[in-house]
């Protein structure tokens, strides 16, 4: 599975071409290499906007607001669920269970987590993507300027964070810091 982001990581999204390679890797057939892809919502087969936004709408998140948090990241955007705007600078999506039940409602940027989002904050979250344009979307910064109340206390901060429409892995080299390195 790991392999199947480090194909994503080559092109914003897995192509045909790059489930062929990670099946050549592991020896096994290209249709298995579809079915984990086809059956795991994280892996992108179609190309993504700079910036993946994915609401939870799971039952924790939709009982605290993820589906207003969701309706304010539309509106907002301009970009319905499923859907990239013209520039390709954001995604917009409804996911389920992100694991942050304790922290509903949550969002995810190109993986990385906010917890205790409301809709004014998601609004600004939108605005703030599309305007500063980060090279690298934190966990921990986006927390602090979007979130609300977080599952429990994070104790270590993180500096580095993704650096595109993927998860942040140091061996893959998908990950970047505020710094910009």
């Amino acid at each position: 599975m790991p392999l199947l982001y480090l194909a994503m990581a080559e092109t914003g999204y897995l192509t045909n071409e790059g489930m062929e390679e990670v099946a050549e890797w592991c020896g096994i057939t290209p249709a298995q290499i579809r079915a984990v892809a086809s059956f795991y919502t994280m892996y992108k087969r179609e190309p993504t906007g700079r910036y993946l936004v994915s609401c939870c709408t799971s039952l924790s998140c939709m009982l605290l607001g993820g589906d207003e948090v969701l309706a304010a990241v539309e509106d907002e955007s301009g970009v319905p669920h499923g859907e990239t705007d013209e520039e390709g600078v954001l995604s917009v999506e409804h996911v389920e269970c992100i694991g942050a039940c304790g922290g509903a409602p949550a969002i995810q940027v190109n993986y990385e987590l906010i917890e205790g989002v409301t809709p004014g904050k998601a609004r600004e979250l939108v605005n703030w993507l599309t305007t500063a344009r980060p090279d690298v979307v934190n966990t921990d910064e986006m927390q602090q300027l979007f979130g609300g109340r977080p599952s429990f206390d994070w104790a270590i901060t993180e500096t580095d964070g993704a650096v595109g429409p993927f998860p942040a892995f140091q061996p893959l080299g998908t990950v970047g810091n505020e710094a910009g390195s």
